[in-house]
């Protein structure tokens, strides 16, 4: 099962702002209820950082300025995924580096989503869960439906 099969989810959660924006407008985005994080962009509309919910209360507490520019505290060593990645594998990457949130980004780092690891871990569960029946239907005997 590939990230792009759960699209309509990714996509929902894709919050971009452009690398001149500040504090203030990130933490307006991070206050929707299903955002839990930001790309930040450049000129050209290609990712060059994130920004979280933790990253602003990490900045809030020892600076304190809500109109500094989102460059400052943004990370820009992004963790991503593509499209046409396999979304177990994306699944144990995201766990094993401790990440909520991962953009989806095209080829050119153009973002197309947002993962959130509870999406991943719920498609997952709900495949294993069809397989299962699929293989109880063959050995009762009911065939493939």
């Amino acid at each position: 099962m590939l990230v792009d099969s759960i699209r309509v989810l990714t996509s929902a959660r894709l919050m971009v702002i452009d690398n001149g924006a500040t504090l203030r407008t990130a933490a307006c985005a991070l206050s929707s209820r299903h955002i839990g994080l930001i790309v930040v962009c450049d000129k050209n509309q290609k990712a060059i950082g994130v920004v979280t919910k933790s990253d602003i209360i990490r900045h809030l507490t020892s600076v304190g300025l809500t109109e500094a520019s989102i460059v400052t505290l943004m990370s820009r060593d992004i963790t991503s995924c593509h499209p046409d990645d396999d979304l177990y594998v994306t699944w144990q990457k995201m766990t094993a580096q401790g990440r909520q949130n991962i953009p989806v980004l095209s080829t050119g780092s153009v973002p197309l989503g947002v993962l959130d690891i509870r999406d991943a871990l719920k498609t997952l569960l709900q495949q294993e869960e069809y397989q299962e029946q699929l293989l109880l239907n063959y050995v009762a005997g009911v065939g493939y439906q």
